[in-house]
């Protein structure tokens, strides 16, 4: 399995999917999602689930992961940009904008692509798409522990696509 994306090029994010961008929400978080591809899923495969993680934020979130978007039932294998505030055949759970250090945005705005905003130097973004042999029982809004312990046994195949997004 393999995932691409035309919103990475050279291993360079473009701006449009963060803080460089044109789309915010109402408390000024990007919200024009990345678009990605899967190639290739196993044999089996009946949805996707993915999550776009910013390891880098660790240093300045107080030793934290960020979340920017995690997403499940994905049942076709490309996802088109901005599909985060448009598509309604997938749901999608909480990103770390919901926070105290993400100024504890609601959950009706959270549970959607929150994008990058590097506030100290380039960061590396990590976009993880597991394919699954099931859909998982899980509803908008939902916490990332909550996907993890649904996909247990039923990743098939993961795969991690990395790109840097400017400061």
């Amino acid at each position: 399995m393999k995932v691409i994306s035309h919103g990475i090029t050279d291993g360079i994010i473009d701006d449009k999917y963060g803080k460089h961008g044109e789309h915010f929400n109402e408390n000024g978080v990007p919200t024009y999602s990345l678009p990605f591809e899967v190639l290739d899923a196993p044999e089996g495969t009946k949805s996707f689930a993915v999550l776009l993680e910013d390891k880098d934020a660790c240093p300045v979130s107080g030793g934290f992961s960020w979340i920017h978007w995690i997403a499940a039932n994905i049942t076709r294998s490309k996802v088109l940009e901005n599909e985060s505030q448009t598509a309604t055949d997938f749901v999608q759970g909480v990103n770390s904008w919901i926070s105290p250090q993400g100024g504890n945005q609601s959950k009706e705005l959270s549970a959607y692509y929150g994008g990058m905003a590097p506030p100290n130097e380039p960061h590396i973004y990590e976009l993880h798409v597991y394919a699954l042999d099931c859909l998982l029982e899980l509803e908008n809004g939902f916490m990332i522990n909550e996907m993890f312990r649904k996909m247990d046994g039923h990743i098939l195949e993961q795969y991690t696509l990395k790109g840097e997004y400017r400061h």
